[in-house]
C-alpha cells in the first residue's frame, strides 16, 4: 500500500476546494471503485478526501414534481425509495441490475456516476493503456476486446462506460449538481456529463478539477412506458455487454461506448414512424467493432428492438 494522507471533509466547498489545491487528492464515498483501483495500483492518489458524512444523503421533492438525490445516496436507497420506484421505474430497475446487493448499499450515486471503466487492459498495469498513461497506446485495439464499445470510440481507446445508473438517467434527461472550488455551483446535462474518448481518454468526464457532484436531479417523470434490459455473461457480478433504457419517446444505451449513449437517430425514426426493429438499425449504421466483440453490434440491435417494442405493447 501506497502512502497517503486523509482528511475528513467539512462541508462540500471545503472538499472541492481542498481537492482542488491538491491535483493528487480523490474524493472517499463509498469507495466500491476506489479502494480496488488502489489495491491494484492503478489509483495512486496521495491524498484522500472523505466526503461520504456530507449532509448530502437526502432524497427530496422538487417543486415541478421531480426529484432531489443527495449525491451520497446510496443505489440500494434510490432504488427502494417509493417515490422513485413509482415515478421512475427505468431508474430502479437499472439500479437493481448493477454490481450485486453488498455493492450497492455501499456505492452512493454520485460515485456511480464517475466510476472508472472495467476494461481489462486498464486493470492491468503492465499493459498500455491511454487511459492511465496518455500517449502510451490502447491494448484492447488488438487484443481482448469482448466488452469494448462500439459507438463513438477512437484510434487512443475503445473502453465502455460501466454505469447502468447513468443509462436510466439520460433517458429522463437528469442533471447533476455541483459545487466548485471556489465555492459557485453549477448544473450539467448528464448527456454532458462523460466525455468521448477522442485523442484525450484519460479525461472522463466534464467536471472542472476539485469539483464536486452533489446532487442528481430529476425532471417530472415523461409520459409513456419505462423500461430497462441489460444483457451479461450472468445475472451477478458481471459487467453489462450492453443495455438498453426507455422512458417515453427516449432511448438509451449502456455499455456500448465510453459515455452513456443517447440513442437519438432510434427516437427520430421512431417519430418518424419506424418500426422497432428499423430504428434500432438506424442507431447503429455507424457502430464499429474490435475484432472480439462483433457479436455485440447484434446483441444490442435485437435488444433495442425488443424493449422499444415492449414501449409500444
Amino acid at each position: 500500500m501506497r502512502p497517503f494522507t486523509y482528511e475528513r471533509a467539512a462541508d462540500p466547498a471545503a472538499a472541492a476546494k481542498a481537492a482542488a489545491q491538491n491535483p493528487d487528492a480523490r474524493f472517499l464515498a463509498g469507495g466500491t471503485n476506489l479502494l480496488d483501483l488502489m489495491k491494484l495500483g492503478i489509483e495512486r492518489p496521495g491524498h484522500l478526501i472523505d466526503v461520504a458524512r456530507l449532509p448530502l444523503a437526502a432524497i427530496e421533492d422538487t417543486a415541478d414534481g421531480g426529484l432531489r438525490l443527495g449525491a451520497m445516496t446510496t443505489n440500494s436507497t434510490v432504488a427502494g425509495d417509493p417515490r422513485v420506484r413509482a415515478r421512475y421505474p427505468v431508474l430502479a430497475h437499472a439500479l437493481l441490475a448493477g454490481a450485486s446487493p453488498q455493492l450497492r448499499n455501499k456505492a452512493t450515486t454520485g460515485g456511480n456516476l464517475v466510476q472508472r471503466t472495467r476494461c481489462l487492459y486498464f486493470y492491468d498495469p503492465s499493459k498500455p493503456c491511454n487511459k492511465r498513461d496518455p500517449g502510451a497506446g490502447c491494448s484492447a485495439l488488438g487484443g481482448l476486446n469482448r466488452g469494448s464499445a462500439i459507438l463513438g470510440q477512437s484510434e487512443h481507446c475503445v473502453a465502455a462506460n460501466p454505469s447502468d445508473m447513468a443509462v436510466a438517467l439520460q433517458v429522463l434527461d437528469a442533471s447533476v449538481e455541483t459545487v466548485g472550488a471556489d465555492g459557485a455551483t453549477r448544473s450539467i446535462a448528464i448527456d454532458d456529463l462523460h466525455r468521448l474518448p477522442g485523442d484525450t481518454p484519460h479525461i472522463e468526464t466534464s467536471l472542472k478539477p476539485g469539483e464536486l457532484i452533489t446532487a442528481v436531479v430529476l425532471p417530472p417523470p415523461p409520459e409513456g412506458p419505462q423500461a430497462y434490459r441489460k444483457a451479461r455473461d450472468r445475472a451477478s457480478y458481471a459487467g453489462g455487454l450492453a443495455s438498453v433504457a426507455l422512458a417515453g419517446g427516449r432511448v438509451a444505451l449502456g455499455a456500448v461506448s465510453l459515455k452513456p449513449w443517447r440513442a437519438r437517430k432510434a427516437e427520430a425514426a421512431l417519430a418518424a414512424g419506424a418500426t422497432p426493429a428499423e430504428a434500432a438499425e438506424a442507431e447503429l449504421a455507424p457502430a464499429r467493432s474490435q475484432g472480439g466483440n462483433d457479436f455485440k453490434i447484434n446483441l444490442t440491435r435485437r435488444l433495442m428492438a425488443a424493449v422499444i417494442q415492449t414501449g409500444k405493447a
